[in-house]
C-alpha cells in the first residue's frame, strides 16, 4: 500500500520503520533531513510536502507534536487535504485535545476524506518493538480499513468509538498516569527517608494494594528496574514536557466539560515546576527528584 507518513519525531520514525519493514511504500515529510535521509535509505520516498506525500497516496498518518502542528498539516496551502485524493482514508496518530481533530474532520468530510484519530500509548519501545496500544476514534467502517495497517505498529487496537475519543481515551489515561507516577515518587522518598531499603520497599508495593505500572514496570527510584529511564539518568521514555502537554490537555478538556480533576491540576503544577527548573527534557519520571535530598 501507498501511504503517507506525516511526523518523524521519536515515535513516528520506528512506526513508520516498522510499515516499511512490512513491505509498505511510504512517501514521507518532516522538518528533520537527518530522519528523512536515514529512512530513504530503507526505501521510503522523500516528500517536500504534506500536499505532496499525499498525492497519489492510498491511506494518509500523522504523527505530530500539538494541535497547531496538525492543523497546519492537514489545512495549510500545502496540507494534506490539498493532495490527497477523494476517498482516500487518513488517520492522526497525535496526540491533542478532541474537538480539534473532529474540527478537522468535519473539513476533511466536506471534500470526501474520512479522518479518524488513532494516539498511542507504549512509549518510543513500544514504537520501536511495533507492541503500540492504539486507540482509536472512527467509524466501525472506518476502523476496519485502519485496522490491517496500524496492526503493523502495534499489538493493541481498541476501537473507542466515533472521531475524538480516542483523543479522550489517551487523555484520561495520561492524567492518571502523571498522577500515579507523583504518588510512587512520594512513596518512594518517603521510604528512604524513614530508613528502608527502597528495593524491599518497590517489592513491598507491586505485591501488594500499592501496585501499579508505574511503580512494577516504571519504578522513578535508581536502581529498582533496570530498563526504566531512572536506571540511565532519566534519559529517553516520555518526556517531562510531553506529560505537562497531555496534562495541559486534561484540565482544559475538563474546564469545558465542568468537570473537576483536582489531583490532575496538582500534576500539571508539579510537572510545570519540573520543567521551570530546567528538567523538561528528562523523562517524567524524574519528577522523584523534587522529592529527593541533594547528596
Amino acid at each position: 500500500m501507498k501511504i503517507a507518513f506525516i511526523g518523524l519525531g521519536n515515535m513516528g520514525a520506528p512506526m513508520a520503520r516498522n510499515l516499511l519493514k512490512a513491505g509498505h511504500h511510504l512517501h514521507l515529510f518532516d522538518l528533520n533531513t537527518a530522519v528523512l535521509n536515514d529512512l530513504a535509505t530503507s526505501g521510503a520516498r522523500i516528500s517536500e510536502s504534506p500536499k505532496h506525500a499525499a498525492q497519489g497516496a492510498e491511506l494518509v498518518i500523522t504523527m505530530l507534536p500539538a494541535a497547531a502542528h496538525v492543523r497546519s498539516v492537514y489545512l495549510g496551502e500545502d496540507g494534506v487535504l490539498a493532495g490527497i485524493g477523494a476517498g482516500v482514508p487518513a488517520v492522526d496518530c497525535s496526540t491533542i485535545d478532541p474537538q480539534t481533530i473532529r474540527d478537522i474532520a468535519a473539513i476533511a468530510a466536506r471534500q470526501g476524506v474520512t479522518l479518524g484519530d488513532a494516539p498511542v500509548s507504549g512509549g518510543t519501545g513500544g514504537a520501536q518493538a511495533g507492541t503500540l496500544t492504539f486507540m482509536v476514534g472512527a467509524s466501525a467502517e472506518h476502523f476496519e480499513v485502519l485496522k490491517p495497517v496500524l496492526a503493523k505498529m502495534g499489538k493493541t487496537l481498541v476501537h473507542c468509538g466515533d472521531i475524538g475519543t480516542g483523543q479522550i481515551a489517551k487523555i484520561c489515561n495520561n492524567l492518571l498516569l502523571g498522577i500515579s507516577m507523583i504518588g510512587v515518587a512520594e512513596a518512594m522518598a518517603l521510604g528512604n527517608s524513614l530508613g528502608i531499603d527502597t528495593g524491599i520497599l518497590a517489592n513491598i508495593i507491586n505485591s501488594s494494594t500499592g501496585r501499579c505500572w508505574s511503580s512494577e514496570a516504571y519504578n522513578p527510584w535508581p536502581g529498582i528496574v533496570e530498563t526504566a529511564p531512572a536506571a540511565r539518568g532519566y534519559t529517553g521514555g516520555f518526556g517531562a514536557e510531553l506529560m505537562l502537554k497531555d496534562l495541559a490537555l486534561a484540565t482544559e478538556a475538563a474546564r469545558t466539560a465542568h468537570q473537576p480533576v483536582i489531583l490532575g491540576a496538582v500534576a500539571q503544577q508539579l510537572y510545570q515546576a519540573m520543567s521551570l527548573r530546567g528538567d523538561g527534557g528528562k523523562d517524567f519520571s524524574a519528577i522523584v527528584e523534587g522529592y529527593r535530598k541533594k547528596e
